[in-house]
């Protein structure tokens, strides 16, 4: 399955996603919960996709977004705040409102991974 990078402060919240992640099949190749940790990391990492979380202790994810564009890896946003968090510039980007289920995680993974449609 997919290789993936989670960026999430908060570390109970970045452990249940690892988990999910895991029992859906992929392998969480690293995780970040700073944006100089995350931003750092995603210019060298091969990884398939990656799920950032848009907060990062009152800093936007943008930037690593930003970076993982450039390189051609596929993301997504997690947020509390849902679509109403998202820079206009980001708005066609897939985003998980928090809590997400499991079904919900792996859709949209898939989705980034292009095996499946968002519908």
């Amino acid at each position: 399955m997919g290789k993936v990078y989670i960026v999430e402060d908060e570390a109970l919240v970045a452990m249940l996603i690892e988990d999910m992640v895991t029992e859906l099949g992929h392998e969480v190749v690293a995780m970040a919960k700073s944006l100089d940790e995350a931003l750092l990391t995603a210019q060298s990492l091969h990884c398939d996709f990656a799920l950032l979380d848009i907060n990062l202790n009152g800093q936007t994810s943008f930037p690593i977004a930003h970076t993982l564009a450039g390189r051609g890896i596929p993301f997504l946003f997690a947020s509390g705040y849902g679509p109403a968090g998202l820079d206009a510039e980001f708005s066609g980007c897939p985003i998980l409102s928090k809590p997400f289920s499991i079904a919900q995680l792996d859709k949209q993974i898939q989705h980034c991974l292009g095996n499946a449609a968002i519908s």
